[in-house]
């Protein structure tokens, strides 16, 4: 089903945008660097460049004049007249969602985006027009597997002459789009999809293996990661090997076994063959891309299951990995591994950003890759060699039967963390002695200790969690200084080990992950319980540090006491850096807009969004208007693309 609708006066105003954009991409060079961020006219990749810098040149709105922004127009999700037009959908609790998250491009005038329930629309990006949608009917297959029906965005690809749009919707497939017309492309798989469920090597089951991040595309490949179900409590899981499509014709040109086969590099890391049945090692996040290099960027993530591991002894290469491969033909250059035989859920949870950094007088061209541990490391990205060194340090060793955890994990050096890890005592909230005791209480029946103190029988406190640290939406950068921009969350799992079931898992030991609360409702530990952390990249350094959010200052064991803002708990939004300012959106908790002073990390401006927001914005320029857009909306609210402008 196409809908094609737009007004006259709409498409004699594209017709202007397009032929004043078209002199503009005549006059600034073709090639996309990787490093230099979004061009103002435009936000063509997921990151606004292949490099994840999240950052535009654009200054019409700055600190003075901030809190003048207005909405200038709201797009209300094609998927909201699908579910009024069908009652199947419209009542069904399997077609609702939880978030709208998804980023739109913008490409020569015209803004695209995807929906929750995989359709992708052309907008005008001045008005909020729909100018076509197009519904390839994904949804009728059944929910996916892990965040059910969610998006977070397509990918755009031209030669000049021709235009498609990627994505990745309903359970496992992988569609290419005209851009110009909205219609399917049938020389792409099979009438312009591909079933990613075939290829992998094994025979998986559909209903545990989906993709809800946008593949990236380098030079004629179109490269597409995973999520797949991670508690199934079974040794046996879909693998997370990642494909490379040919852009025209969707086939497979190459694959990469994130769990090695026979006489592949890292195959002897997995213990007891466990490469044949192993699952996970899979990138369900954003990817980066060096179009100069032709090189792709591979935030690998856990295998399956997350917290224990005794049936596949090793390291598990390539999990926990950034993997650099070569975009062409799917072989690996480099990778660095940031956790051996993971059993903490830590994932690469965010695309790297790669940077051009000047380190004790030398240009390097770099890559940063941010993760749930607070760390960052950061290797020329090239070669793979670490810009500053990383260390080998012991860790705390598993107690749990069959399960043997990797002696040493790697540390970087520079630059500091950008939030606390670990669950030590000293950590527990003491805002007063009272909430100290009580704190104390819940904290000390468990195990717990510095960072990677593995789970244990009986329970164990693994902080930062599952969705602490650093998210999907990632960092970003400033090339102009050299900046870095990391929003984190303080968020910890607790983490029970328990015997398997034999009548539901061959696992003789299986992990049950759940919150744990503090005293009176109030987090357990310090805080900043959400921040925003500035770091230098030229000398590996800690900037400034603010947190995001007021948090629960206001409760009432904590009246009287004239705190400063905690930081909300919960998620943040994703940052989008400009010339003068620093925007994120504010999470699950908050329908909070905030935009931040660059230099210093004070906030400048807040504003009420329509519904809540855990996307990442864009900006962009059009008819000499800065715009910023942002996904809100999913669960009770309407799925709604937000346009700010000033009046």
């Amino acid at each position: 089903m196409r809908h094609c609708r737009p007004a006259v006066e709409s498409v004699l105003r594209m017709t202007v945008v397009a032929i004043s954009m078209a002199v503009l991409v005549h006059l600034l060079p073709l090639v996309a660097h990787a490093q230099t961020g979004a061009r103002p006219d435009e936000w063509r990749f997921y990151g606004g460049g292949p490099g994840h810098t999240k950052y535009s040149p654009l200054d019409q709105i700055t600190k003075d004049n901030v809190d003048q922004l207005r909405i200038a127009w709201t797009w209300t999700s094609v998927d909201e007249t699908l579910r009024a037009e069908n009652p199947i959908i419209r009542d069904g609790r399997a077609f609702r969602t939880y978030a709208y998250e998804a980023t739109p491009l913008l490409v020569d005038g015209v803004l695209y985006t995807t929906t929750n329930l995989g359709q992708v629309a052309a907008i005008d990006p001045t008005t909020g027009d729909t100018l076509w949608s197009y519904d390839p009917g994904l949804y009728l297959e059944g929910r996916p597997a892990v965040h059910g029906f969610l998006t977070r965005g397509l990918a755009y690809w031209t030669d000049g002459d021709d235009a498609r749009l990627f994505y990745a919707g309903g359970r496992t497939y992988l569609v290419s789009v005209d851009a110009e017309t909205g219609e399917p492309d049938v020389d792409f798989g099979r009438g312009g999809r591909v079933d990613l469920t075939r290829g992998l090597g094994r025979t998986i089951d559909p209903s545990q293996y989906a993709v809800s991040s946008p593949p990236v595309v380098v030079g004629t490949t179109v490269v597409v990661g995973s999520a797949m179900t991670e508690g199934t409590g079974r040794q046996e899981a879909p693998p997370g090997h990642v494909r490379g499509y040919d852009v025209r014709t969707g086939e497979m040109k190459w694959i990469f076994h994130t769990i090695p086969q026979p006489g592949e590099l890292g195959n002897e890391t997995w213990g007891n063959e466990s490469w044949k049945v192993a699952g996970g090692a899979n990138v369900w996040s954003n990817m980066s891309a060096d179009p100069d290099l032709g090189y792709v960027y591979l935030p690998v993530g856990s295998p399956v299951t997350d917290y224990y591991g005794g049936h596949r002894p090793g390291d598990n290469l390539f999990a926990n990995s950034l993997v650099c491969l070569d975009a062409d033909t799917g072989e690996r250059v480099w990778h660095f591994q940031f956790v051996h035989h993971t059993v903490w859920d830590y994932d690469l949870p965010a695309a790297p950003n790669l940077i051009d950094i000047t380190v004790d007088g030398r240009q390097i061209k770099a890559v940063a890759q941010i993760t749930k541990q607070g760390f960052t490391f950061v290797f020329d990205r090239a070669t793979g060699e670490p810009v500053w060194p990383i260390e080998e340090r012991p860790v705390p060793q598993s107690t749990v039967p069959g399960e043997r955890t990797s002696p040493t994990q790697p540390f970087p050096t520079r630059p500091p963390v950008y939030l606390t890890n670990g669950a030590l005592e000293a950590d527990l909230i003491d805002f007063t002695e009272e909430l100290r005791a009580e704190a104390l209480e819940i904290y000390s029946p468990h195990t717990a200790g510095p960072l990677y103190t593995p789970p244990a029988l009986g329970g164990n406190i693994v902080r930062p969690g599952w969705s602490g640290g650093a998210n999907w939406w990632g960092a970003a950068f400033d090339p102009e200084t050299a900046r870095l921009y990391v929003p984190s969350w303080a968020h910890f799992s607790f983490v029970v080990m328990e015997p398997g079931d034999p009548t539901r898992s061959d696992l003789t030991i299986r992990p049950r992950v759940s919150n744990l609360p503090g005293p009176r409702g109030l987090p357990l530990f310090k805080p900043p319980y959400s921040q925003l952390v500035a770091l230098d990249m030229n000398a590996g350094e800690v900037l400034w540090s603010v947190p995001l959010g007021d948090g629960p200052r206001n409760h009432e064991a904590l009246r009287g006491l004239d705190l400063a803002p905690l930081g909300n708990y919960d998620k943040s939004g994703g940052p989008l850096l400009t010339r003068t300012l620093l925007f994120i959106g504010q999470g699950i908790e908050s329908n909070t807009l905030r935009a931040f002073d660059k230099d210093t990390g004070d906030e400048v401006f807040e504003m009420e969004l329509p519904a809540r927001s855990s996307a990442a914005p864009i900006t962009y320029l059009a008819d000499g208007v800065q715009y910023i857009v942002i996904a809100v909306g999913g669960g009770d609210s309407t799925e709604q693309l937000v346009a700010l402008a000033l009046p």
